[in-house]
This record gives C-alpha cells, sequence and structure tokens, in this order.
C-alpha cells in the first residue's frame, strides 16, 4: 500500500478551509448581507464595522430616494453639528474620495432628513423598493391641523414622520409642510396603539416630541464622507432655529366650546376691528422682524389666541411682549417709518418701559417691556395723570411658536400660566370693562416716579 505523505494532506486540508471560508464570506456579502444591511462600506481609513454600517445605511438610503426623484435634505443635528465646524472646507472640497469617514460614521442610532410635502406624492412605490433593498418601515400619520377651523374639526390625517430601518441604523424622515403664515411645519410623532414601540428607540428622536415651525431654508448641495447630500446653508442658523422651533397649535375645540357659551360678536364693527388688528399686527411682525427683535403675544391679545383662537374684538388694541434685554433704539423710529406713530413713552430702558403707536382710527398698538429677576418675570405700567408706578409678575416662561390671523409669532409656552397670572382663575370669561391699574390678579403698587423724571418717563403725544 502506497504510503500517503502527510504534507499533501495538510496542503489538501488547508485549501479546503480556505475555500469554505471564501464561500461563507462571499454568502455572507451577497446574500445575507442583503437582508439585514450589515455591509461594511468600502471608504478608505480605518472604521469599526458598525460605524460604516452607519454610513453605508445612509448610502442605500440616498440611492433609494434618488431612484424615486425625491429631494430630502439633511438635518441631523449631529451632524450638521460636525458639519458646521467645517463647513468653509466642505464647501470648498473637489469631489474627491474622503480619506476617511468624519461623520455619517459619527456614532448614533438615526441620521435624520426632511422632505418638503408638496414635493412627492408616490409613496407606495417607494416602499416596495424599499423592501427589496433590505430596508423595514414605519409611517406615521396624524390629523392635519391645517384643515382645522371654527367651522370644521377635520379628521383628515397625513403623513407626518417616516422611518427605514436597515441593521442596526434607521432613517428618520420628517415630512415638512408650508402653512399660511409661510413657513415650514413639521407635527408630532406619537405612534398609534398597533405599532411596535420597540420597531426603533423613539425617545432617542431629535425630531417629532413637539410639533415644531421653521424658515424655509436655502439649501446647499455638497459632498459628505463621498455621498451627495443637501444641507441648510448655514447649519448653525438651522440649529440655533431648531432649539426654538416648537409650535402650539391654536385650540379649537376649546374655543368652539367658549363660543357655545358666549356667542361671537359678528357686528359689523366688530369684523372691522379684527380686520385692522390683523393688519396692525402683521405690520408690527414685519417691523420687529427686520430689526431682529424677538416678540410674543401679550395680555388680551394673547388670550383671544388661548380663549377663542382670534381677536378680541372689545380689545381695542393689539398688545406684544418684548424682553428688556432685546430692546433696540431703532425701534421708535422703526415704526414712525411704517406709518404708525408714537402716541406715548412710559418709563425707561432701566425700568418700566411701555411704548404705544397710534395705528388706525382709534386703535393702537402696545409694547411692554419685560424685566426677568431670579424667580419671576414683570413688566410696569404708569398712571400719566399721578406718576404712579405698577408692576405685572408673571412666572418663568419660554417662547414657543404658534399661528395666529395667518401669522407664524411666538407666545408663552407655558400659556395657561402666563393667562392665569393676568386674568386670574375665571380667565375663561369675558370681561368688557378692565381696568389695567386693579383688574390684573399680578399687579402690585411699585411707587411714584420722582417729579423731576416726569419729562423723561411720561411722554405723551
Amino acid at each position: 500500500m502506497q504510503k500517503i505523505n502527510k504534507n499533501v494532506v495538510l496542503a489538501l486540508l488547508s485549501l479546503t478551509s480556505l475555500v469554505f471560508l471564501l464561500f461563507q464570506l462571499y454568502y455572507y456579502k451577497f446574500y445575507l448581507s442583503q437582508k439585514n444591511g450589515a455591509v461594511f462600506s468600502k471608504l478608505r481609513g480605518r472604521q469599526s464595522g458598525q460605524d460604516s454600517t452607519r454610513w453605508h445605511v445612509v448610502r442605500k438610503f440616498l440611492g433609494l430616494i434618488s431612484s424615486h426623484n425625491i429631494p430630502v435634505y439633511l438635518i441631523d443635528p449631529l451632524i450638521l453639528g460636525l458639519v458646521d465646524k467645517d463647513i468653509e472646507h466642505i464647501r470648498g472640497s473637489s469631489d474627491g474620495p474622503s480619506p476617511e469617514c468624519k461623520y455619517f460614521c459619527a456614532p448614533r442610532d438615526f441620521t435624520t432628513f426632511a422632505l418638503l410635502d408638496k414635493t412627492w406624492k408616490h409613496e407606495a412605490g417607494l416602499f416596495r423598493t424599499a423592501e427589496k433593498m433590505g430596508f423595514q418601515w414605519l409611517k406615521i400619520i396624524n390629523k392635519d391641523p391645517r384643515l382645522d377651523g371654527m367651522d370644521d374639526l377635520s379628521g383628515v390625517e397625513i403623513p407626518l414622520h417616516y422611518i427605514f430601518k436597515l441593521a442596526s441604523h434607521a432613517i428618520h424622515l420628517v415630512v415638512f409642510y408650508e402653512r399660511s403664515g409661510n413657513y415650514l411645519w413639521h407635527g408630532p410623532l406619537r405612534l398609534k396603539q398597533h405599532m411596535d414601540r420597540k420597531f426603533v428607540p423613539f425617545r432617542k428622536l431629535h425630531f417629532g416630541r413637539y410639533p415644531g415651525a421653521y424658515e424655509k431654508p436655502e439649501l446647499l448641495l455638497v459632498s459628505i464622507d463621498d455621498l451627495k447630500v443637501q444641507i441648510p446653508k448655514n447649519p448653525s442658523s438651522f440649529l440655533e432655529e431648531m432649539s426654538h422651533s416648537r409650535f402650539l397649535e391654536c385650540r379649537y375645540r376649546e374655543a368652539r366650546a367658549f363660543f357655545q357659551l358666549y356667542p361671537d360678536d359678528a357686528s359689523l364693527d366688530a369684523v372691522e376691528f379684527r380686520k385692522k388688528a390683523k393688519s396692525l399686527l402683521h405690520l408690527a411682525a414685519l417691523t420687529l422682524n427686520n430689526l431682529g427683535v424677538k416678540f410674543w403675544l401679550s395680555s388680551g391679545t394673547c388670550l383671544g389666541w388661548y380663549r377663542q383662537c382670534n381677536v378680541i374684538p372689545h380689545s381695542k388694541d393689539v398688545d406684544l411682549g418684548v424682553f428688556i434685554r432685546d430692546y433696540k433704539a431703532d425701534i421708535i423710529p422703526a415704526f414712525q417709518k411704517a406709518g404708525l406713530p408714537l402716541k406715548h413713552k412710559f418709563g425707561k430702558v432701566e425700568d418700566s418701559l411701555e411704548l404705544s403707536f397710534q395705528g388706525e382710527d382709534d386703535m393702537k398698538l402696545d409694547i411692554f417691556f419685560f424685566y426677568e429677576e431670579d424667580d419671576h418675570i414683570w413688566n410696569g405700567g404708569t398712571q400719566a395723570k399721578s406718576g404712579k408706578k405698577f408692576k405685572y409678575l408673571f412666572p418663568k416662561f419660554t417662547l414657543c411658536w404658534t399661528e395666529f390671523v395667518e401669522l407664524r409669532v411666538h407666545v408663552p409656552c407655558e400659556t395657561l400660566q402666563y393667562i392665569e397670572a393676568n386674568y386670574g382663575p375665571d380667565w375663561k370669561v369675558p370681561v368688557k370693562t378692565w381696568d389695567w391699574k386693579s383688574s390684573p390678579s399680578n399687579v402690585q403698587y411699585n411707587g411714584v416716579w420722582p417729579v423731576d423724571e416726569w419729562d423723561d418717563v411720561i411722554q405723551i403725544y
């Protein structure tokens, strides 16, 4: 019997093992990885498998939406924060290959993109293609607030968010809608009862906990980690806007209940007043926005928005609030240039400043300046005849966006506390006789202006 060469046997065994190993790698890459998305990127540079999987999922998603001609743009705050630090380099870089995966490989559970609703309507085909590419998807819908009104509380639902999951990473696609105040809005992410709450870690999402309102961004096409993607032209401005984007809807159901108890004033005088108030508010917003002065609906104007989604006809004015830190000396000349002469100026920048501008006919615009203390915020009032000072105390509050008379404006996020501080627990009951010196629940006597300061702190025109 011929003697077997041990070296030949070892060589054959090694070759067989190598072939089997190569087969396993081939099978994993071209079969299993297509199902679970765990393909490593071909980017140069040393990256872990998990890091490159994130890049791969983004690349695959961009290919998906490109095949359906869907224009999306990147709004992921983590990636935009990294991009913003290198924005000049990214803007000027060529399309050559990146030496490493710096942005899309950053550790995170999601990558977030935005989609304008009016630019795309054919979702069924997208979902079929997504499934063929290995994506699992989830669609979140909710009621369209743009169709709500005093006459109709619409039940029409619209898509607000999409989640596309592949392997251990997910794409969050936020749907933005244009609203009548010429801004973009996205809705909240609220899961229906039948939805899988473990589909992705929803609590880690950056968009969706609250509705948000944004300016329409100017977009820039750039190459990031060898991927072509659109981003806001000024990432830092978008990130700043995002941090103050929370949006509150008008409470139409509560307003309808209010009008069932207290029928709305539909007289010609009331209709005309509301028309003038809307025009005055739009002009005031344009003037202050051009100056970069942040403001919010205050006093009776805020009450009208919160209680009845409209201007209170017997209020006779438009009331705005401004933090004193945002005061600018250009405010008075800017309003005068806009055709609103100064009616009176009470107080001074250091204490109890209040401006009033004369609008059309007997309507006026009041701007109250607010001062921050350690545990409260206040604005002042002055009685012209006696020089007496008054102070109105409010709990601390932050600002949210809302839509009011077809305008995007700020209101206190903690609106109920703000309203109750000013109007007390009976704020739901209309009061047509109002004394600003004694009626508010939060008014305090605050001394008297020294007589020698009256020429400066009590100016009536």
